[in-house]
């Protein structure tokens, strides 16, 4: 079964229709295969039902990523057939799909074509998928489906990582060992992740990080064969869910993955020194059987021709007690556990064990011609004796000033707790900085975590962001042990940014607030595949006879052209944005100061306007009119249109004498209310309070009069709306309303049932009270334009008819005191 199903899932992949897409869609492409129906000769068959979100889940992507980068990607390849399934109001309930690569099996491959699996053999495929990837689900009155291995595994590189162990497991047997690929691979990467890389049809490199992170999620672990000669031995992958599913030595598992077990035991015959226990996981290397540490390149296979290392004569006494480690002699670590000490340290110190250092010299040489004894010292000699004078307490030489450097650089992380989590990956470089280096990094870390804290939706994310990034950046180099220059690597590769795209919030590919794929970046790449087949498919219609080598040549020239266009146009088009936002500055300053001017204009008329009398009562800095006046004149503005309003339905609008009577009837009216109100308020006032501030009185007074005539207004119009509502126009509106409301189809065969009647009433109801509406505004606005053109045709009074009245006006004391004088 295990081999009929891995021949279907390399067949699907090598489908002309998936091959050069992305992992994302060819894993939706093996999952829509295994979820499709058996053939039984009815309509729907080779098919599978399902929808975006449901699909995404399978894939560990979001809904949004299915509708747009995979399930176009299939159709447009060939390698799939979509159909949106509506419900009877047409609103969408599904997505029926057939895989292409199926339906060309069943229809033209014949039974013995790889992709022609029977119902069995497709149910074992989705059940092998459910237990590696599966979301689980839990359906009603049925037993749930757990989640698989991988379902939490969502985002960058989910679908990858998906198909990755799909294949991985299809090439495993029952014991649990990856079946490894043959012939020579790069040390750097590993059989391991060359074996992954011909599967998924990617580069080693790529591999190499798929395998690690399906190691951290404890669905693989790697080691190497032990040997009795504590060399290292052949790498070796395996699955550890078909291990425990064949109840292979679960003991052994576990002890694959345990720390204890990356070491044999050493022979009773193995002599030289020992480095401490922990040296071997300092160098990144996993001994014999490392489990789960990635191969670094001093961990290569020990070719099986190659001869072992000499055994060192046990004359020195050993420093440190006998622990494990990978067995080389001559090997020191210091207390960092990193990088190898020189193979002479230990062989400096004296004969008795003690820690302190010897001379130039050393004691044993004394004793005979094989530690090369000589009469006089040579010139190599004095070379050495200065190094080690020279050396620290690790007995590592240094130069002159990197003493007084190591001496005065803070050693630990920065004290801000952000820095210490942002650094914390690179704390072995850090160690290897000076001062002024770590006061440098430490400068360029705090600007990267402003910048991002400016990038983030939820504060304080910056910190662990830096870090992934540090992580990130590691491990495409390789380990903190292949980096030669600490400081340059942190300030120009480990620290900044590398966005993909012209998005800010871009780096590497990912979306820094959501932590997902950079949409900007794939439409960059869609635009420039976009533009290489436009190029390439100009050449061969403007030169067909070209060989490949001069169409490949002409195509990186013509591609390097419009780069270099483009370039210059982008420089252009910065110019022009410099320019536009240089005028955009320069036109907002100077709206701004002209809005200034006009500000202080506006002030200086406004103080010129608050020194005016009132224009009513002279009443002196009144700003043209005082605010007792100021009352009056809305008061008679109301009391006016109150008037008009009862004069439309009490009064002959075309003869203005019942419209002027009518008009002073309301006026006495509203007179009688205003004094009511103005007798209210006396009678409230306490003694005295009055006169001592008569201004305020008077305004008092004009507000209370302004109030009692805004109560009377909403009467007089509601009065008028009822009488206007009587009229013969609202009569004939009404009835009309009614009948046409009884003719509705829906009355037609009842017109006078009780339905029918009712709605009509309300319709002719409505529409009286509207006809009442317009009426009460056409005869307003006939009123008031009768009322203007009276107020044009008046002409001003003479002087001779306006004195008496200016002279029998009530003179304050400020104005009789300048008449006085």
């Amino acid at each position: 079964m295990r081999l009929r199903l891995l021949a279907a899932v390399q067949a699907l992949l090598a489908d002309e229709s998936l091959v050069g897409l992305k992992d994302a869609p060819r894993l939706a492409a093996v999952v829509l295969y295994a979820k499709s129906r058996a053939p039984r000769g009815q309509k729907n068959d080779l098919q599978t039902s399902t929808w975006g979100a449901e699909l995404g889940r399978w894939i560990g992507v979001k809904p949004s990523t299915v509708h747009h980068k995979v399930l176009p990607v299939l159709r447009g390849s060939g390698a799939a057939r979509t159909r949106v399934v509506t419900d009877a109001e047409g609103h969408p309930t599904g997505l029926d799909c057939l895989v292409t690569p199926l339906w060309n099996a069943h229809h033209g491959g014949g039974a013995a074509h790889p992709l022609a699996l029977d119902k069995a053999e497709l149910a074992t495929l989705l059940r092998l998928c459910e237990a590696l990837f599966g979301h689980g689900w839990t359906p009603e009155n049925k037993v749930p489906t757990p989640p698989g291995l991988l379902a939490g595994r969502t985002g960058k590189g989910a679908a990858t990582d998906r198909l990755g162990l799909l294949l991985m497991v299809l090439n495993t047997r029952a014991s649990g060992w990856l079946q490894l690929c043959g012939g020579s691979v790069k040390a750097k990467e590993g059989r391991g992740a060359a074996t992954l890389a011909r599967l998924l049809g990617c580069s080693p490199s790529g591999a190499r990080k798929v395998l690690t992170r399906l190691t951290e999620a404890g669905v693989v672990t790697r080691q190497r064969k032990a040997t009795s000669t504590r060399m290292n031995g052949r790498a070796r992958v395996m699955l550890l869910p078909i291990a425990r599913a064949h109840g292979r030595t679960l003991a052994s598992v576990e002890a694959v993955q345990s720390p204890e077990s990356v070491f044999s035991a050493r022979p009773d015959g193995a002599v030289g020194d020992h480095a401490p226990a922990d040296a071997a996981g300092a160098l990144g290397t996993s001994g014999i059987g490392g489990a789960e540490g990635t191969p670094e390149p001093g961990n290569q296979e020990r070719p099986s021709s190659a001869e072992l290392h000499s055994d060192h004569a046990q004359v020195v006494t050993p420093v440190v007690p006998q622990q494990l480690d990978c067995g080389f002699s001559g090997e020191g670590r210091e207390a960092e556990g990193r990088r190898p000490e020189r193979v002479w340290v230990r062989e400096d110190q004296a004969v008795d064990g003690k820690t302190a250092a010897a001379g130039t010299g050393s004691a044993v040489a004394e004793g005979g011609p094989l530690r090369g004894e000589k009469p006089k010292d040579s010139p190599v000699d004095e070379r050495a004796g200065q190094r080690a004078a020279g050396a620290g307490a690790g007995g590592r030489p240094k130069a002159a000033g990197w003493e007084k450097a190591q001496q005065q650089k803070p050693v630990a992380l920065p004290d801000d707790l952000r820095l210490r989590v942002a650094l914390g990956p690179v704390s072995w470089l850090w160690k290897q900085l000076n001062g002024w280096q770590q006061n440098r990094v430490e400068e360029a870390a705090r600007a990267e975590l402003a910048g991002l804290e400016g990038l983030l939706a939820v504060p304080g994310g910056a910190p662990r962001l830096l870090a992934d990034r540090l992580t990130d950046r590691l491990e495409e180099t390789g380990g903190e042990a292949l980096i030669r220059k600490p400081f340059g690597w942190l300030i120009g590769r480990g620290l900044v940014r590398r966005p993909s795209c012209s998005d800010r919030r871009c780096d590497d590919g990912t979306r820094l607030d959501t932590g997902g794929e950079c949409e900007n970046c794939g439409n960059v790449v869609h635009i420039r595949w976009a533009r290489r087949v436009k190029t390439a498919a100009q050449i061969d219609r403007e030169l067909p006879h070209l060989g490949d080598d001069q169409r490949r040549r002409v195509l990186k020239e013509r591609l390097r052209e419009q780069t270099a266009v483009e370039a210059e146009d982008h420089v252009r088009r910065r110019e022009e944005a410099r320019a536009e936002k240089a005028r955009r500055d320069a036109a907002r300053a100077a709206d701004q100061e002209r809005a200034e001017r006009e500000r202080a204009a506006s002030a200086a008329a406004d103080a010129v306007r608050q020194a005016l009398a009132c224009e009513d009562c002279g009443q002196q800095q009144a700003g043209g009119l005082c605010e007792a006046c100021g009352y009056r004149r809305r008061a008679e503005a109301l009391i006016v249109e109150a008037g008009m309003v009862v004069a439309t339905w009490a009064a002959d609008l075309a003869h203005q004498g019942d419209v002027d009577a009518v008009a002073a009837d309301v006026r006495a009216s509203l007179a009688a209310d205003i004094e009511r109100a103005r007798r209210a308020f006396l009678d409230s006032a306490p003694p005295g309070e009055l006169d001592a501030d008569p201004i305020s009185a008077a305004a008092v007074l004009a507000f209370g009069a302004l109030r009692a005539v805004e109560a009377a207004l909403p009467e007089f119009r509601s009065s008028a709306l009822g009488r206007l509502a009587q009229t013969e126009e609202a009569d004939a509106e009404a009835r009309r309303a009614y009948k046409t409301e009884q003719r509705r189809r829906w009355f037609r065969h009842n017109p006078n049932g009780a339905d029918a009647v009712a709605a009509a009433t309300k319709a002719a109801d409505t529409a009286r009270e509207r006809t009442a509406e317009c009426l009460l505004a056409a005869r307003l606005e006939q009123l008031r334009e009768q009322r203007a053109a009276r107020t044009e045709q008046a002409a001003a009074a003479p002087w001779t008819d306006r004195l008496p009245q200016l002279a029998a006006r009530a003179l304050d004391g400020d104005t009789a005191g300048a008449v006085i004088a």
